[in-house]
């Protein structure tokens, strides 16, 4: 209970307010993992390499196309950046748009195979198993989170795999006011600390998934869930998942040249869909 009150009071945000004249200014791009945290990989890539091949692409065009935005990177090399700096750097920013980049990736399931067979003293014949660990590799498609309420017993692989990298942190029972990424019982607290600009921070990742349909790609939705690196945002922020590294077509297709203009077109157009919508004269 202390830690639960200890959080509603700290947590404060100057919130922005689409008001007259107001602008996008600064977008914050943060390539998922890094250093590390970066285990996540498919049949010849890493999570943190397409994460930040792709953040950098955006961010490039983002500068060409949108000279009066400014882009600030959480990262721009292959190191490790706590979650709790991550929206840092954000939120010191000032900026008026977080996306994070992340690539998915499907569980290891076991299962039990038989490898052969053996013929016991009476001549019966019985099988050899083994058990070995899989993952799908057919699992394909976009979707994008946005901070949400969670749920006591959500345990979903996103949340683990995401929320993971907090172990990862020297100070993180400091860092996140003892919250254990371990406990289900945490995650009502994180959940807690999304801010009020859950609407807009919905309605640019329709926007983005938007524009995955319009490549082609298949849409797996926009959902809240309690992800560490959005809770403390103060200002709208996505994480969107731009593929399956797990699943080889879509590996290929995020490392190819074609996949990242295309990934990083859909990304740009979104953001200039919604500073149309936020942003008056």
């Amino acid at each position: 209970m202390m830690v639960f009150i200890s959080l509603l009071t700290i947590i404060s945000f100057d919130n922005q307010a689409f008001s007259q004249g107001y602008k996008i200014k600064t977008i914050v791009i943060d390539a998922g993992h890094g250093g590390k945290d970066g285990a996540t990989r498919g049949a010849f890539s890493t999570e943190k390499e397409v994460a930040l091949k792709t953040a950098l692409n955006l961010g490039k065009l983002i500068e060409a196309e949108m000279p009066d935005v400014r882009v600030v990177y959480t990262r721009t090399s292959d190191v490790f950046v706590p979650l709790y700096d991550r929206i840092g750097v954000a939120n010191e920013s000032k900026a008026d748009l977080f996306i994070s980049i992340h690539c998915n990736d499907m569980p290891l399931r076991r299962s039990t195979v038989t490898t052969g067979y053996r013929k016991l003293k009476s001549g019966k014949r019985v099988p050899i198993r083994k058990t070995v660990y899989r993952k799908s590799t057919s699992t394909r498609g976009t979707e994008t989170f946005v901070s949400g309420m969670g749920r006591m017993n959500e345990q979903d692989e996103v949340i683990k795999r995401e929320n993971a990298a907090i172990l990862l942190e020297e100070n993180y029972q400091e860092n996140y006011q003892g919250f254990d990424p371990n406990n289900p019982e945490n995650y009502i607290i994180l959940s807690l600390m999304k801010n009020n600009f859950r609407e807009a921070s919905l309605n640019f990742a329709k926007m983005v998934q938007n524009e995955y349909v319009k490549a082609g790609r298949i849409d797996r939705g926009v959902q809240e869930k309690s992800l560490a690196v959005l809770a403390r945002a103060g200002m709208p922020a996505i994480l969107t998942e731009i593929g399956f590294i797990s699943n080889p077509e879509e590996e290929e297709y995020m490392n190819s040249e074609l996949g990242q203009a295309e990934i990083t077109r859909g990304l740009f157009n979104a953001i200039s869909t919604y500073r149309k919508t936020v942003e008056h004269n």
